[in-house]
C-alpha cells in the first residue's frame, strides 16, 4: 500500500496536480481533530497527564521536559512529552510552542531562520529548531523514549506538535527513522500551524521517510507561511492538509501533494491572522491543553 501511494505521489508532483482525498485515504479527520490535537494540546500543561486521562483509555505519561534559555529569547522554555497510549498502542512525543517564537514570529523577526544546520535525513534545518530540538532530547526525552520503545515492541509512534512544537515534532519523527531507532512505516506525524522548517533538500528527505505526515492548516494562519519561500531557501515538506475558513466538524478540507502547493494555503494573497493560528478544531489549543483537553 506504502509502495503504491508513493507512485501516485510522484506522478501527481511530476504534473503539480493535487491528490485527490480518495487517494489519500490514509488521512483520517477524526484522528487529527480528536488524537493528535489532545496530544498536541497537553504539551502546553503543566501536566499532560490531566489531557491523556480525559481523551484516552489506558493512557500513561512517562515524564515532560523542560529546558530553559532553548533559543534566542532570554528566558524562553522549550518543552515537550513523552507517553504510552496502551489502547492505542502507540508511544506519544509531542512538543508546545514558545512564547518567545510567537514573540518574534508577531515582530516579523527573521533571525530565528538566518542560521541552518546540517540535518540527519539530508538538507538543511534552522538552527534555532535543530538546537531546541537537541536540547530537549538530550535532557531525557531520549533516554525516556528509548525505555518506552523496550517496553512496548511494535507500538507506532505518534508525533504532533503545534507551531514551533510542529517544527520540534517534524524534526522528532525524521530523527527517530534517521537514525534507525523506528522504521518509518511505524510513524505518524500530524502538526498543526507548522513553520517552514528546512530546506528544500530537507523536505525531500522528510518526503521519503515518512507516508503519514500532514502539516494541517487553518484558514490565514501566518506561521506556515514563515520565513518566506524564497528567504534562504526555506521549503515546506508534504502533505499539508487545508481548513479554508472554519474547522467545525464536517468541515471541509484539501489534501495538497506538493510540498509547496497553491492548491492549499500557498494560494491565499494574504496569510496575516493570528487567531487562526491560536485556533484548530475550534480549540484555542493552548488554553484548551492547559485545561486538561476538557
Amino acid at each position: 500500500m506504502l509502495k503504491l501511494l508513493t507512485l501516485f505521489c510522484v506522478i501527481y508532483a511530476a504534473h503539480g496536480l493535487v491528490l485527490p482525498a480518495s487517494i489519500l485515504a490514509t488521512y483520517s479527520d477524526a484522528f487529527a481533530r480528536t488524537q493528535m490535537l489532545a496530544l498536541a494540546s497537553a504539551a502546553y500543561s503543566s501536566n499532560p497527564q490531566h489531557c491523556l486521562d480525559s481523551k484516552f483509555t489506558n493512557a500513561q505519561l512517562k515524564r515532560q521536559i523542560y529546558v530553559k534559555n532553548c533559543a534566542l529569547v532570554n528566558n524562553d522554555v522549550c518543552s515537550g512529552y513523552t507517553a504510552v497510549l496502551h489502547n492505542d498502542k502507540a508511544i506519544v512525543i509531542s512538543f508546545r510552542g514558545t512564547q518567545g517564537f510567537f514573540q518574534l514570529i508577531s515582530e516579523a523577526n527573521k533571525s530565528i531562520f538566518e542560521s541552518q544546520m546540517s540535518w540527519i535525513a539530508g538538507g538543511k534545518v534552522s538552527k534555532y529548531f535543530g538546537d531546541a530540538f537537541s536540547k530537549v532530547w538530550a535532557a531525557g526525552m531520549k533516554d525516556d523514549f528509548a525505555a518506552l520503545l523496550t517496553q512496548n515492541p511494535g507500538y507506532e509512534v505518534w508525533v504532533s506538535g503545534h507551531s514551533l512544537g510542529g517544527s520540534l515534532a517534524s524534526l522528532a519523527a525524521s530523527y527517530v527513522i534517521g537514525t534507525k531507532l523506528v522504521d518509518g512505516s511505524r510513524v505518524k506525524l500530524v502538526t498543526y500551524g507548522e513553520p517552514r522548517t528546512g530546506n528544500k533538500d530537507y523536505a525531500h528527505a522528510h518526503d521519503a521517510q515518512l507516508a503519514y505526515s500532514y502539516r494541517v492548516t487553518h484558514n490565514r494562519d501566518v506561521v506556515p507561511h514563515v520565513p518566506n519561500e524564497d528567504f534562504e531557501g526555506y521549503y515546506h515538506n508534504k502533505f499539508e492538509v487545508y481548513y479554508r475558513e472554519n474547522m467545525k466538524s464536517g468541515a471541509k478540507y484539501t489534501i495538497c501533494n506538493g510540498d509547496e502547493d497553491n492548491g492549499c494555503s500557498d494560494g491565499l494573497w494574504i496569510t496575516t491572522s493570528i487567531d487562526d493560528h491560536l485556533h484548530y478544531f475550534e480549540k484555542d489549543i493552548s488554553a484548551w491543553g492547559d485545561k486538561g483537553c476538557n
